[in-house]
């Protein structure tokens, strides 16, 4: 399809050099046969009932965030119809040609939103097979390009994600017995992004949708189709995540582990392809400025303090040279 990135010509050599990862591989496609279970899932309209109900259900989302470090909100006061009107205009982004997606004019977005494929891979194993859009907060007002409605609809989507992204951040912390206003202050529209990713049927299974990584943010909102690929480690294996059509998924991020000084955890996560259907997904990444320090709220420390450009720098370095991320093992005391 011309709306498909050209994925096997610009990879050609990491194909033809395949055969001699074939036991990398081999390896690989047993990872990704794993068994799938269904995330905890929280009802958080229990937040608006009454003492007793609210605060078991706060516990819970605090108990999944340090054991599992994902879990499934129902309830969660995003309506289907903005859910499946947010898809729709995503689909139709998508379809679109592969050279009017790589036009920065399109959508009049900025230079770079548009992604696909992994430009550092040297081997297939590091080639992630999707593409996305990755969209500022503060750009999705000024988007007036194709489809005309995407900006009024991904607005509504960013509003209602944002708001329960702090809801959800502030009830963490104070389960940790602190109220902080670090969160409302430091992470705001204009350092927070949504990134609309879309995994075309890939022709072998030895590929990552999205390569085994962590989230480099304090919190991501997930909604997923029905088609599944999301597999996360939990108790050192791998498992599939089961589609729920009526939840969103919940990750805790790099930083809200070091804030939280280990706590709660952020987890390796990763998509495989699928060799027949599409996957797409949005994502809502809750992250601080660039400035912002990342200190631990308890001691003793597990992690020094770093700025999130440090981060940041430190993770596009490690990419680079190694191929991969090695994110928070990096800043440990």
């Amino acid at each position: 399809m011309d709306s498909d990135p050209p994925f096997e010509e610009t990879y050609k050599t990491l194909f033809e050099n395949s055969i001699e990862e074939s036991k990398i591989n081999r390896a690989n496609q047993i990872l990704i046969t794993c068994e799938e279970c269904e995330l905890p899932l929280i009802d958080i309209g229990r937040l608006s009932m009454g003492e007793l109900e609210r605060e078991e259900c706060k516990k819970e989302i605090a108990r999944a965030s340090q054991e599992w470090g994902f879990f499934q909100v129902i309830n969660h006061g995003v309506s289907s119809e903005i859910l499946e009107d947010m898809r729709s205009k995503q689909m139709q982004v998508f379809k679109q040609p592969f050279r009017l997606k790589t036009n920065h004019q399109y959508l009049n977005l900025s230079a770079g939103c548009y992604r696909w494929g992994t430009p550092t891979a040297t081997c297939l194993s590091q080639l992630s097979w999707s593409e996305a859009f990755h969209i500022p907060l503060m750009d999705i007002s000024s988007s007036g390009g194709l489809p005309t409605t995407l900006s009024s609809t991904m607005g509504q989507f960013a509003a209602t994600v944002s708001d329960l992204a702090q809801r959800l951040v502030e009830i963490l912390a104070e389960e940790m017995g602190h109220k902080s206003t670090f969160f409302k202050e430091k992470c705001l529209p204009s350092t927070c992004y949504i990134r609309m990713n879309r995994y075309p049927p890939c022709p072998t299974s030895q590929i990552f949708g999205l390569m085994p990584h962590t989230d480099s943010d304090f919190l991501t909102i997930l909604h997923q189709d029905q088609v599944g690929g999301l597999q996360l480690v939990k108790d050192g294996r791998w498992i599939a995540v089961k589609p729920n059509p009526e939840a969103l998924i919940i990750n805790i991020g790099d930083l809200f582990q070091a804030w939280s000084n280990g706590v709660y955890k952020s987890v390796q996560h990763r998509v495989v392809t699928n060799q027949k259907v599409e996957r797409f997904s949005t994502a809502y990444f809750l992250c601080p400025s660039y400035d912002a320090v990342i200190e631990s709220c308890v001691e003793p420390l597990l992690y020094r303090k770093f700025s999130f450009r440090e981060f940041r720098q430190q993770v596009q370095e490690d990419v680079q040279k190694l191929g991969y991320k090695v994110g928070l093992p990096r800043f440990l005391v």
